[in-house]
């Protein structure tokens, strides 16, 4: 008999348990979505300023529409997110109600046990009968045992009563969670009600651009080859130096020209294996800013027929945003091209990062530079009010995903 009852004991701490981990597991996905939430509100709110800046500026319908793909998708996971908070929290709420439901059970059972006991003290709590128990014993073990039992049921006594004090409390304490659940449920699908009335507007622009731009596409889509065939001609740029600077560095250590890669001294070395172990954790190039462009071949957002490549990513920032070194190294090269703004680049080792589309440079070839430090200043367009800038990562002449290298890109 006794056994059984320790089974049943186990069974129920093993069910209590699961419920816990259940319930903590819950938790921490709800901080997850709900960190991840106020990111995207983040997102929206500097979307919504960039494009609120412009609006005075005479921007090409093809910007404009670029600026709605970017803000739909945006609007499309904040829904998305928010719905999955809303049904997180119907499952907590489930799982909360059976928890009261179980502890109001319990709570019953230990109530009317404590009760019973009660009487059964007070039936037999004169200390006559207390020492005839005792007297009453057939030799003086038994009466051990008979005193010990008086003094162990007494402290059973008091740990029901504590029992059902703490699972009043606990009781309580639901209670209290299960309805800041409910408001924090009903104000997720309020903000998505507002959310989902935006993105139907935004659609709805979206359409009618998109009508008009359908109709001048042969139009829209050589301006988007001559912005393609500009980048082209600058990565090429790029590449050059990269490949010049390899040469001169093999040259320097004595080793032949033709080597990809570049010689590193032993502080390169160095400098290059903390600028990997860093990888996921850098720092944006600006402090504030979205990425209206990901990195590699990809369709056009606006003309779907057309495929482009970037080899990097590009970045909406506010106006007279400063440019920064995502990370401690040295300035390869500031590149004036025909046509285009100043680019910086800097060398980490074998790594090199670039900077395209400044207007101002406040660093020249061979300056040491250290992670945040400021190297320019983005350009904005007089014509349009955007202000971009274009990010890309080299390990030596083979672009990288930026998005691999900044922290949360």
């Amino acid at each position: 008999m006794i056994a059984r009852k320790n089974i049943y004991r186990l069974a129920f701490l093993l069910i209590f348990s699961f419920c816990s981990f259940s319930v903590f597991s819950q938790s921490k996905k709800q901080q997850e979505l709900e960190q991840r939430r106020q990111e995207l509100r983040e997102e929206m709110k500097q979307i919504n300023s960039l494009i609120s800046n412009n609006k005075s500026k005479k921007k090409s319908q093809l910007s404009v529409i670029e600026d709605l793909n970017y803000k739909i998708k945006t609007l499309n996971n904040l829904i998305k997110i928010t719905n999955q908070q809303a049904n997180l929290l119907t499952r907590e709420i489930n799982t909360n109600q059976n928890q009261i439901t179980e502890l109001r059970d319990d709570l019953k059972a230990l109530r009317a046990n404590y009760a019973a006991m009660i009487v059964k003290s007070y039936k037999s709590k004169n200390e006559q009968s207390r020492v005839m128990f005792l007297l009453s014993s057939s030799n003086f073990s038994q009466a051990l045992k008979r005193l010990n039992y008086i003094k162990q049921y007494s402290e059973y006594q008091e740990q029901q009563g504590e029992a059902i004090k703490g699972k009043t409390v606990e009781l309580q304490e639901l209670n209290t969670n299960l309805l800041k659940q409910k408001e924090n449920k009903n104000a997720l699908i309020a903000e998505n009600k507002v959310t989902q009335r935006e993105l139907e507007s935004e659609r709805k622009q979206h359409q009618e651009i998109m009508s008009s731009i359908n109709k001048n596409l042969n139009r829209y889509a050589s301006q988007i080859k001559t912005k393609q065939r500009e980048a082209n001609r600058l990565d090429k740029e790029i590449n050059k130096i990269i490949r010049e600077a390899i040469a001169a560095s093999n040259k320097k250590a004595g080793k032949t020209s033709s080597s990809k890669n570049f010689a590193l001294t032993a502080e390169a070395k160095a400098l290059n294996a903390s600028f990997i172990s860093n990888k996921g954790s850098l720092p944006w190039p600006v402090e504030k800013g979205i990425v209206t462009l990901r990195y590699g071949k990809q369709r056009h957002p606006v003309v779907k027929t057309l495929t482009i490549q970037s080899n990097g990513v590009r970045i909406a920032t506010d106006k007279n945003a400063k440019v920064r070194a995502v990370f401690n190294g040295e300035v390869l090269s500031v590149i004036t091209v025909k046509h285009a703004n100043p680019m910086v680049l800097i060398q980490h080792g074998n790594y090199v990062t670039v900077y395209k589309n400044l207007a101002k440079v406040y660093v020249k070839k061979g300056d040491k530079v250290k992670t945040k430090q400021n190297i320019g200043e983005a350009f904005t367009n007089p014509t349009n009010g955007e202000t971009i800038i274009n990010f890309s990562v080299h390990k030596e002449t083979k672009t990288q995903n930026p998005a691999e290298w900044i922290y949360k890109m």
